[in-house]
């Protein structure tokens, strides 16, 4: 081999992985399809997958597993009481979002992936170690100060705390209506809070939103899920900090387009609602996502790694609800977690006068998630599913897979964007493509047509491409205050889930999305003919569409 021979780089990606299994797509017709969507009322969720060409709807726990988790879930261990996997996966939880860095990573996973049976060893490194001052206790100190909890998915973290939160405020302040902010609440987590009888604030900046760069790209990302700080600052002095119980912060900001949060914003979010004594609590669906963001757009951290930017990020809540399923981790898990004796704890317990515990708020979460979805060790999860997950956490720390996944994103925005389709949101978020609905249909269409649900299934109809709305139908722009009504983004969502999705699958939607686009006018408006006040109605309410000039 010559050693003087140049080195010609190539103007492509190069290849992450490589699939195994093939699924073969149905061949459903258009008047199959509309026999379907009229059976199921005109709802995307309840239309079948197994008639459809591109399931688009989430990224949500329908991701493509790696071989690495296939194999680890062979590994699971199904015992009702300190599975192994138990230990596995808050050490992993440790390892990303506390220990700074694969360097500090104690990786106990591999004990159990190279058959350790040491029992001394596994005593000291993985059964029998002790934890506090984190958000994961260990050994004794998870059972006398219970903080962080193995729940089957986000939604029902959500759900547990809120619902303990709502009990807690109301026995000190019955009947008082409280405010929790945040950049962006996404469905189920504004629907949780709704049920507690609290109002969620949506607090961005949707002029830089819906912003299109100059020739369809940035040479920075400019972090457009930011919380806006001085509407932050505003609202809790409007209301009254003792009327914010909570303030949240979606990573990456999943309603508002799958926007990224810078760090520095962050660190203000945190000042802020410290400053009022309030604890900050994280939706985290998608950290690794946003770590992604800040290492390349980001000041400072270029050369850090998505560990490193993570545990960093991490140390700024004092509470955190996670949907595992997200940012390729798993196709089932979540966590919900405070920080040990902090902000979050100190808010939510009760004590003695002499300053003794008198109720451990993790006490009462704890009861909750036995109660409802098994023994803490497991929470509702099989052992397999906690196996594949710890190793999935691992993996989403690894720069060319999240590389190539946000590339993906950008792909179909740009085609979007080169077809001449209008609102088209750019950048890419880092999980889905999302357009809005209000330009797409050129102003045309009012709130309560629901047209953007009538482009989604019109997607359906025609094409076999099943998207999200996520705008006036799904976020309830009819029942919401003119406050958040403006709030709103009205949106449809291109989700792309984990390595599941190829060119070609793309290629297909953006020729699809550029036809109807050029047919827009023909898009149904739609109505809601059952479940209109349903709490997250775009679950299970029945739906028709109508002629645009029908009132």
């Amino acid at each position: 081999m010559d050693k003087n021979a140049k080195h010609y780089p190539l103007n492509v990606t190069m290849p992450q992985h490589c699939a195994y299994v093939v699924r073969d797509l149905p061949q459903a017709t258009v008047e199959q399809r509309e026999r379907a969507l009229n059976a199921t009322h005109w709802n995307e969720f309840a239309f079948p997958s197994g008639m459809l060409t591109v399931d688009m709807l989430s990224d949500s726990g329908t991701t493509a597993m790696t071989n690495q988790q296939w194999a680890t879930l062979f590994l699971g261990d199904e015992a009702y009481g300190r599975n192994t996997g138990y230990y596995v996966l808050l050490d992993t939880f440790r390892d990303i979002f506390e220990r700074g860095g694969e360097k500090n990573w104690k990786k106990v996973i591999d004990l159990v992936r190279t058959d350790c049976r040491d029992i001394e060893k596994m005593m000291d490194e993985v059964y029998l170690c002790e934890y506090e001052g984190g958000l994961f206790n260990g050994g004794a100190a998870q059972m006398e100060r219970p903080n962080a909890f193995i729940i089957q998915q986000g939604r029902a973290a959500e759900s547990v705390l809120m619902e303990i939160v709502k009990k807690i405020l109301a026995q000190r302040h019955p009947g008082k209506v409280f405010t929790i902010p945040s950049n962006g609440h996404f469905d189920t987590t504004e629907g949780n809070i709704k049920q507690m009888g609290s109002i969620p604030r949506n607090l961005y900046n949707k002029e830089l939103l819906y912003e299109i760069p100059e020739g369809g790209s940035y040479e920075k990302n400019p972090f457009k899920g930011n919380m806006d700080i001085e509407k932050l600052e505003q609202l809790i002095q409007g209301v009254g900090p003792e009327n914010v119980p909570l303030v949240f912060t979606c990573i990456t900001n999943n309603p508002i387009c799958g926007q990224p949060v810078s760090m520095a914003n962050i660190r203000e979010i945190n000042r802020v609602a410290h400053k009022y004594d309030i604890p900050l609590v994280f939706d985290v669906a998608r950290w690794a996502e946003n770590c992604y963001f800040i290492k390349m757009n980001e000041e400072g951290y270029a050369d850090k790694s998505i560990a490193e930017i993570a545990s960093e990020m991490f140390s700024y809540c004092d509470a955190f609800t996670m949907s595992a399923k997200k940012d390729g981790h798993a196709n089932m898990g979540g966590m919900l977690a405070f920080r040990d004796r902090g902000l979050f704890w100190q808010k939510f317990s009760d004590f003695n006068e002499d300053g003794t515990v008198k109720t451990d708020v993790g006490v009462l979460i704890k009861v909750k998630q036995i109660s409802c979805y098994g023994n803490d060790s497991y929470g509702g999860m099989s052992g397999r599913d906690i196996m594949a997950l710890a190793c999935g956490l691992y993996e989403s720390c690894d720069f060319g897979y999240m590389h190539d996944r946000v590339q993906q994103c950008e792909y179909l925005a740009q085609g979007f964007y080169k077809a001449g389709v209008k609102g088209v949101v750019l950048p890419a978020g880092g999980h889905a493509v999302y357009i809005n609905m209000d330009e797409f249909f050129d102003g045309k269409r009012d709130h309560t047509t629901f047209a953007g649900t009538g482009f989604s299934l019109e997607l359906i109809r025609r094409y076999g491409i099943r998207v999200s709305e996520l705008g006036d139908f799904s976020m309830e722009y009819d029942l919401k205050t003119p406050e958040q009504q403006a709030e709103l983004a009205n949106v449809v969502r291109f989700a792309i889930d984990r390595s599941r999705l190829t060119q070609e699958h793309l290629d297909y939607v953006i020729a699809a999305v550029k036809a109807l686009y050029e047919d827009r006018e023909s898009i149904p408006n739609m109505r809601i003919v059952w479940g209109h006040k349903l709490p997250m109605r775009h679950f299970h309410a029945f739906l028709e569409p109508y002629a645009n000039e029908e009132k």
